[in-house]
């Protein structure tokens, strides 16, 4: 920014003052005068002045008030002011310098000190303001990068998770479904006592984005028990169980070929592996029990065998959702974590509603 192009606000109520400083400035800069603190806010919030000198003694509102207003206004409080004022004690400039005044010229003035502290404070704003446009480009960089890599994310997630679903059919929009009923759990138990520490908004994001690749496992069941039209034998069931474990090792794979640590899949192999799980230690594959089994999956449990019970098998037809509801609670603290089961509870029109909006 040149000195010609910078604006400089003089606020002083004795004309003669306006008049001398007006003069003494005008061949470098441009020159706005107010005869009261009042009109210096205003010109202050609609012109934008570079810079502000700001007499203290004035009727009515004193530059110390002057100056507090222009601080709480959020469009004027990086504006230099520098005080000018016949008021020379110690404690005066103490004063002006504690309320955010940049410096402080005594009258009566002396024009070579003025202009040389309003360039150097003309040359210091235009030193911050590139430093803030700057910081603010570099801000605007690094949000636009982490939501492209955010959407790379997620893309990749259900890329791999279609994967999944395009050897069962049946699923259709059920991932989907499971990952908002996932979400809606996790943020309905933020503020319990239980969970608080653990579902921050971060972590709650992560668990949402993560839940699609709950049965990415299912690539590795043959054909002849995935697609089996009927019930499965024990032998078959046996077999089907083990797509848990097979998930959570291809993603522990992703895991170790990844340069760092990557926190959804973490949380992704917690789901894959342990979603399966029972609170009362009956589920499968390792008969975890309570909080031993990791949140994440106790999340994913609850909704994926919802969204089972309300979707067509070929094997079964479809629950309404009251009868959904009802097995669900039935399976509180015995299934399902019982937390979790009262979210289920408290938040059942949300439920419903994700499964209408994401219907087959």
């Amino acid at each position: 920014m040149g000195a010609t192009q910078s604006t400089i606000l003089v606020v002083d109520d004795t004309p003669e003052n306006l008049a001398v400083l007006g003069e003494l400035l005008q061949p470098n800069y441009r020159v706005r005068a107010a005869n009261s603190g009042q009109r210096a806010l205003q010109i202050a919030t609609s012109q934008q002045p570079d810079l502000i000198l700001l007499d203290v003694m004035m009727p009515g509102m004193d530059g110390y008030e002057v100056l507090a207003q222009l601080r709480a206004n959020a469009s004027t409080r990086d504006i230099p002011v520098i005080f000018v004022t016949a008021m020379d004690g110690i404690a005066d400039e103490e004063h002006g310098l504690e309320q955010g005044a940049v410096d402080y010229i005594a009258k009566p003035i002396r024009p070579s000190i003025v202009l040389a502290r309003v360039r150097a404070h003309l040359e210091l704003k235009a030193a911050r303001d590139i430093l803030r446009d700057h910081n603010r480009y570099l801000e605007a960089e690094v949000a636009r990068r982490m939501s492209e890599n955010q959407e790379i994310q997620r893309i990749t997630i259900h890329a791999l998770a279609r994967l999944a679903e395009t050897r069962d059919p049946e699923t259709g929009n059920h991932l989907l479904r499971t990952q908002e009923y996932v979400r809606t759990l996790a943020l309905g138990l933020r503020e319990h006592p239980r969970f608080a520490a653990a579902l921050d908004t971060r972590t709650i994001s992560a668990l949402a984005e993560s839940a699609p690749l709950h049965d990415i496992g299912k690539v590795g069941i043959p054909d002849n028990i995935l697609l089996k039209p009927g019930k499965l034998t024990p032998e078959e069931w046996d077999v089907m169980k083990t797509h848990a474990v097979l998930g959570s090792k291809a993603i522990e794979q992703a895991e170790k070929d990844a340069r760092k640590p990557v926190e959804f899949l973490a949380i992704a192999k917690q789901i894959a592996h342990w979603h399966h799980e029972k609170w009362d230690g009956s589920g499968y594959p390792d008969g975890l029990a309570g909080d031993a089994i990791p949140l994440p999956a106790r999340l994913m449990a609850l909704a994926d065998v919802f969204d089972a019970l309300i979707s067509k098998r070929v094997y079964k037809e479809a629950f309404d959702f009251a009868t959904a509801s009802r097995i669900i609670i039935e399976g509180r603290g015995k299934h399902f974590d019982p937390d979790v089961v009262d979210v289920f509870i408290r938040e059942f029109a949300t439920f419903q509603r994700i499964a209408e909006t994401y219907g087959e």
